[in-house]
């Protein structure tokens, strides 16, 4: 494969330096975020893969039955024997996917109320879920023995939604070493194109693994034309630099032959500021960033992929989290985890729906937003930084989150103010629309809350700007105030000599 990789990568190099973007970062630092992705605000994401067959722990089963002392081993040896017996790989030909209904899949996400979907298109186990010439050890050839990311890519676009793909590639560079300090079938030659490299963390990737990381990536962006390409932690390890920026030229210019707007995720210092939408994993930011940002996190605290007594998030700690993103000029990417079989937990179902029911209802507030002046208000603050939601949060109804936007056929903007938990004397507060606080220039009009057909009462104090509820509002999470600011009156011009 060396000669056809050598003119594969010739081929890269001449996309990547041909297009409207250079491999450098002072010509990647022009990309701006597409609008479509601005707009969109929330996606799902898709933890799947062989480790859903032990689902015990999380979904680095893969390294963790090879690290001796962790639950996971002693579990492994308990429940199937030996790591030298029965490995990692042996999960495969269980992993059969039997009930996988990518088009009932689609449609959950779209009752959902999201706007793109992120499977994982490889995760650090080296196990592809997709169709593809690199390796042998992928979903087409064994197991489901289907293209998984190819089926779902096509129903997800079928239903009206961007596909996106996830890469954990570069952490296979040393994912599964534990197998090489005792007897398991890591050490066995036959397999070494699947477990390998399983190098040690502190040495940097060789340019063969870089190389073929980079290969691998390509062909996923040539096959799939994923709009979303998100990547896990490790390519800032410094090795991955020219390689990275000689990806993004490649994907970014291969997208404007498509005549398509792309997205690369990713986290801490990876890439360039500007020239690729940062990540927070589980986590928030303390303020408006002044460019679009996602947060990945998951339904569930346990883990990103389906386990056996899994802790799962309230749907208002997921209202909530939408609704902060959204106001710092966030997306969020929530994660879900189907089970060996193809099916999707009912919880996680539930969840999703009653997300999607709430969105129906006030994505008006969320859907192609922007930030306002403040994020929001009240005493329930997120920590800026990542995994930030090992715990739950209370949401009260001080709470509350302010998003704007140009209302299509109205004079002015129109600000929606969620307030994150209903006020037990059914009045809503927004403290930053209140006279004192200086913030709303003009008098509110056109008061609504969403979801409801009834007139609204409305008092404007220096206080707060304070709103009677009204007694047709449907459930009992998150409720929108939506008004309107008028544009500020224009005074006539006088040309008039003196």
């Amino acid at each position: 494969m060396i000669g056809r990789d050598d003119e594969e990568l010739a081929r890269v190099r001449s996309v990547a330096t041909a297009g409207p973007y250079q491999p450098e970062w002072e010509s990647l630092q022009g990309y701006r975020a597409p609008r479509w992705y601005e707009d969109a605000k929330f996606g799902i994401f898709i933890h799947w893969g062989v480790y859903s067959v032990p689902a015990f722990g999380n979904e680095w089963y893969a390294r963790t039955m090879y690290r001796q002392g962790t639950p996971e081993y002693e579990h492994h040896r308990a429940t199937y024997g030996p790591q030298d017996e029965f490995g990692y790989k042996d999960f495969i030909e269980r992993f059969r996917a039997e009930r996988f209904d990518p088009q009932a899949w689609a449609a959950t996400f779209r009752r959902a109320g999201a706007q793109f979907v992120v499977p994982v298109a490889e995760h650090h186990d080296g196990f592809a879920m997709y169709a593809t010439e690199r390796s042998r050890w992928n979903a087409a050839e064994m197991g489901p023995q289907r293209d998984v990311l190819g089926e779902l890519g096509a129903a997800v676009r079928e239903s009206g939604m961007v596909l996106g793909a996830s890469s954990h590639r570069a952490e296979h560079w040393w994912f599964m070493n534990g197998g090489h300090e005792f007897p398991s079938d890591v050490r066995d030659p036959a397999f070494a194109d699947f477990y390998g490299p399983a190098m040690r963390e502190e040495t940097a990737p060789n340019e063969q693994f870089l190389e073929d990381w980079l290969l691998r990536t390509v062909e996923l962006i040539d096959t799939h034309r994923p709009q979303v390409l998100w990547f896990d932690w490790w390519i800032e390890q410094p090795a991955f630099e020219p390689w990275l920026r000689l990806l993004a030229a490649y994907y970014y210019n291969s997208a404007a032959q498509w005549g398509r707007e792309v997205v690369i995720n990713y986290k801490w210092k990876a890439f360039a500021d500007g020239s690729a939408v940062y990540d927070v994993e589980r986590g928030a930011l303390s303020g408006i960033h002044p460019r679009v940002w996602q947060n990945d996190t998951s339904v569930g605290r346990t883990a990103w992929s389906w386990v056996e007594g899994h802790s799962y998030k309230s749907v208002a700690e997921l209202v909530g989290e939408l609704v902060d993103v959204v106001a710092k000029n966030g997306v969020l990417l929530l994660n879900i985890g189907p089970k060996a079989d193809g099916t999707i937990d009912p919880a996680e179902v539930e969840l999703l729906e009653s997300l999607g029911e709430w969105l129906a209802r006030n994505g008006e507030a969320i859907y192609g937003t922007r930030p306002w002046t403040i994020p929001g208000e009240g005493p329930t603050h997120l920590p800026a930084g990542s995994f930030v939601d090992t715990t739950a949060r209370a949401y009260t109804a001080q709470d509350v989150r302010f998003t704007v936007r140009d209302a299509p056929g109205e004079s002015g903007t129109r600000l929606y103010a969620t307030v994150l938990a209903r006020p037990g004397d059914g009045v809503v507060r927004v403290r930053s629309w209140g006279r004192a606080a200086g913030l709303v220039p003009r008098e509110l009009t056109d008061v609504r809350v969403l979801g409801s057909r009834a007139d609204v009462v409305v008092r404007q104090t220096d206080a707060a700007f304070e709103v009677d509820l009204p007694d047709d509002l449907p459930g009992d999470l998150a409720v929108v105030v939506s008004a309107r600011l008028p544009e500020e009156a224009v005074v006539p011009r006088n040309d008039d000599l003196h």
